[in-house]
């Protein structure tokens, strides 16, 4: 084969598709990333317990209440210490792990009792008006 020839068979690359995958410029993310809201609203949030709409402190007052629950304090001990999740600080990482280990009729249930909580605190404040 002559030089001529090859040339003819080459394909045509654009400078685009030469450039390794890292230096393609993205465009800028229009939401904010998963690590803007702080891991113990994802992790409420991935397990049904609150909406994704509910705000910063609420979401950390709700995550309190789980994490002095009864049940989720007994799952919490049985956590493996040095077992890791992505995304998640070890300050939340047991109460994480006992969410995750529980089921669906458990996490509905945990909801229930953490709802009976916040009830009585609301309608103790009507009365006193």
């Amino acid at each position: 084969m002559t030089a001529s020839k090859m040339t003819g068979l080459r394909k045509r690359v654009s400078i685009m598709q030469m450039k390794h995958p890292k230096q393609i410029k993205r465009p800028p993310q229009t939401h904010p990333s998963a690590s803007a809201v702080p891991s113990y609203h994802r992790i409420l949030v991935k397990h049904g317990l609150i909406e994704k709409t509910l705000s910063i402190p609420d979401a950390y007052e709700m995550f309190l209440k789980v994490g002095a629950d009864p049940e989720v304090q007994k799952l919490r001990r049985n956590v493996p210490h040095g077992h890791k999740m992505k995304h998640v600080p070890a300050l939340y990482l047991a109460t994480a792990m006992a969410l995750q280990g529980m089921t669906k009729q458990e996490l509905e249930a945990l909801k229930l009792r953490i709802e009976a909580v916040a009830v009585p605190k609301a309608s103790v404040h009507h009365k006193a008006q």
